[in-house]
């Protein structure tokens, strides 16, 4: 008999054996930095509250000035939307969990959370991926830009990284929630990653790794090979066109692009470009915080609220309030 993917151990009302007794899961945070959970909570709640303000002020901003209705902006406004999702699937459970003593998640909302945490994440590697393409048009090929980068190739490319985060993980996710769990119950992580999840199966998880390496490959792998052939070449156009001065500006916005791009792209490819990801999982969540909380702060701080167009019209639009 077919499973629910979503409810294993479950078919048409009918409970099945004790195969799968697990229903819930203990989320066990920072064991081991228990006794500075209220500092943990503090710190956590900054950066989250950052992370929501510098990005609503990128898709506000970005959607009311015509000045910004061009595709550089469209991108930045098109990946704060999934940011604020990918990062409220993690850290108010997070923030909840450091009070709490009452650490669990339900088995349907563990795999829930797995999947958006997935699939928002894919997205945001293939938004990463386009706008660098942008960038390479725009650096590259100035005369040509407006007219290859037309609305219509835009949004087509935004929709085509939204939709196809769910489409590259949804069968993964599948073959996860159709696993048997019978104990124990405890997950060595702060939220329902792939790795510890798989790791607390009483089955063969071989298949489940195989597919969920390949598509971390195929993804990071790949949109990490557009990012940094794009801004190989936007690195050797800079260096062959523009004056000593606007080198210099143009390398310090670059810089900063591929710093906060290798720290992405380096700490994900750590954590899930391997076969065995339940090996090393305590340096594991270490990394994972990196990625899921202190990167989507720093993003709307390095890609727009740093650019002077931006902030000169953060700054008639404070001024027009008032």
């Amino acid at each position: 008999m077919a499973l629910s993917p979503f409810f294993p151990g479950r078919q048409q009302g009918i409970v099945l054996d004790n195969q799968s007794a697990v229903r819930e899961f203990v989320l066990l945070q920072f064991p081991h930095l228990h006794h500075l959970g209220l500092l943990l909570f503090l710190v956590h709640l900054m950066i989250y509250l950052l992370m929501l303000s510098g990005n609503v002020v990128i898709i506000a901003i970005t959607w009311a000035d015509h000045c910004l209705h061009i595709p550089m902006y469209f991108f930045l406004r098109s990946f704060s939307f999934p940011e604020i999702r990918f990062t409220s699937v993690i850290v108010p459970k997070m923030l909840a969990n450091f009070f709490s003593e009452d650490k669990t998640i339900s088995f349907t909302g563990c795999i829930a959370q797995a999947f958006f945490y997935l699939s928002l994440g894919v997205s945001e590697f293939l938004l990463l991926a386009a706008m660098s393409l942008d960038r390479y048009m725009a650096i590259c090929y100035p005369l040509h830009y407006m007219a290859i980068m037309s609305s219509r190739v835009c949004t087509f490319m935004v929709l085509t990284s939204w939709f196809d985060g769910f489409f590259f993980i949804i069968g993964l996710i599948t073959m996860i929630s159709q696993l048997p769990f019978c104990g124990p119950n405890v997950l060595n992580h702060f939220f329902c990653d792939v790795g510890p999840l798989v790791s607390l199966s009483c089955s063969n998880t071989h298949l489940v790794e195989s597919m969920d390496f390949l598509v971390a490959a195929v993804v990071l792998l790949g949109s990490w090979a557009i990012t940094a052939v794009s801004y190989f070449y936007i690195v050797a156009t800079i260096i062959r066109i523009l004056s000593a001065k606007e080198r210099s500006k143009a390398f310090s916005t670059c810089s900063s692009h591929i710093t906060v791009l290798s720290i992405v792209f380096g700490s994900c490819i750590f954590m899930y470009v391997r076969p065995k990801q339940r090996d090393g999982l305590d340096i594991t969540k270490g990394v994972a915080n990196l990625n899921t909380v202190i990167t989507p702060m720093l993003n709307p701080f390095i890609y727009s609220l740093r650019n002077k167009q931006v902030i000169q019209v953060f700054k008639d639009t404070l001024c027009w309030k008032k």
